[in-house]
């Protein structure tokens, strides 16, 4: 699992209102969560209909005459 060195930083109350974490940790974190989101997002792709390469390609020109225009 993941270590996190994290410093909490109190109020003058003594009531926790924020966390400090090394940089290279939160990269780390950042990481985590997007390959997580990208793994998720493939699983739900699974189910969707394939184009063929030829399909892919029409498809692909569309796209980007859309955006030159």
């Amino acid at each position: 699992m993941l270590e996190i060195h994290k410093n909490i930083i109190l109020d003058e109350n003594q009531k926790p209102i924020a966390v400090q974490i090394p940089i290279k940790e939160f990269e780390r974190m950042e990481e985590v969560i997007e390959n997580y989101g990208l793994a998720r997002l493939m699983d739900e792709a699974a189910d969707d209909e394939q184009l063929s390469v030829q399909e892919a390609k029409h498809f692909y020109r569309s796209l980007k005459k859309d955006v030159e225009s």
